[in-house]
């Protein structure tokens, strides 16, 4: 079963970032706006850290009716997105 843990899921986060962005990632704050924080987060890369985070996750990003924007634009936020998909396929 895919784990709800928030710490857990805000690790695999940050590996994703990792895979692209290097140590910066690592080095990043939990709330820090990712396009402010790390050199080259354009609309482009943030396209396909959505995209990784689905591949890690399993999970399907609405971009329709979310708010990507908003949801993608930190850690946290997109921890706690990835844990709300995760819960709602357990249901």
């Amino acid at each position: 079963m895919p784990t709800t843990d928030l710490t857990q899921i805000h690790a695999r986060v940050v590996a994703v970032l990792e895979k692209r962005f290097g140590d910066a990632a690592r080095a990043l704050a939990a709330d820090a706006d990712l396009s402010d924080a790390l050199d080259g987060f354009d609309s482009l890369a943030a396209l396909e850290y959505i995209s990784a985070i689905e591949g890690e996750f399993g999970i399907e990003v609405d971009f329709v009716g979310d708010d990507v924007r908003h949801w993608f634009s930190t850690v946290d936020r997109t921890a706690t997105y990835v844990r709300e998909c995760v819960e709602d396929q357990a249901a």
